[in-house]
């Protein structure tokens, strides 16, 4: 675990300064409008948000609340700390990996990622982390994109997927609806306006 997570750290720290520029198609035309819906189902004032990346959800964060947001690149983490200047977002940034988060046990009244745990190297330890930390009756809300329902594009993901490992760090072939319901939630519902391949997951701790 601990190799496959300093060379997914590596890759992101080398794409760190251009991050948003490689994403910013993908951003304008999809993303947008998801991480809005994604951050409108927060709850509770304390929130956790892992895998904070560049801070490209900064834009949406509920006014008033108290939020941690962590990473484990700290060239990523840098970029947000510049871009919280430069917005004066209140937000305390974390260097941290989401399989073994440091805070105690049901902290967060929610815990939201969003297209974090395709770069997480072992998902089902670093959700069961996002559980932990949970509190009870809070929630853990994630945007994903996960491998397709339909076998022949399903097929092809699964066959491009060790390039864009090696490319990003990024895996698009994963089953994160199904590792989340394993992890022990009272309840797992998908947003109903989720895609094939983008799914917005609410769990219910």
């Amino acid at each position: 675990m601990k190799s496959d997570s300093t060379a997914i750290k590596k890759r992101y720290d080398r794409i760190a300064p251009y991050f948003e520029g490689l994403e910013a198609v993908m951003e304008g035309l999809f993303f947008k409008i998801w991480r809005k819906r994604l951050w409108a189902k927060v709850e509770g004032h304390h929130i956790l948000e892992v895998g904070v990346g560049t801070g490209k959800n900064f834009d949406y964060y509920p006014a008033g609340a108290r939020i941690t947001a962590i990473d484990f690149s700290p060239e990523m983490l840098k970029q947000a700390a510049h871009k919280k200047a430069r917005k004066a977002v209140s937000v305390e940034l974390e260097l941290m990996d989401a399989q073994s988060l440091v805070f105690a046990d049901n902290s967060f009244d929610t815990v939201i990622g969003s297209f974090v745990f395709c770069s997480v190297p072992l998902p089902l330890k670093g959700l069961k982390e996002l559980y932990r930390v949970c509190k009870p009756g809070g929630q853990v809300i994630l945007l994903e994109h996960v491998l397709s329902s339909n076998p022949v594009i399903a097929k092809v993901m699964n066959f491009i997927n060790p390039a864009i490992v090696a490319l990003v760090g990024a895996n698009i072939n994963r089953n994160t609806v199904k590792n989340v319901k394993s992890c022990g939630f009272a309840s797992v519902r998908v947003d109903e306006r989720s895609g094939d391949i983008i799914k917005l997951i609410e769990a219910r701790k």
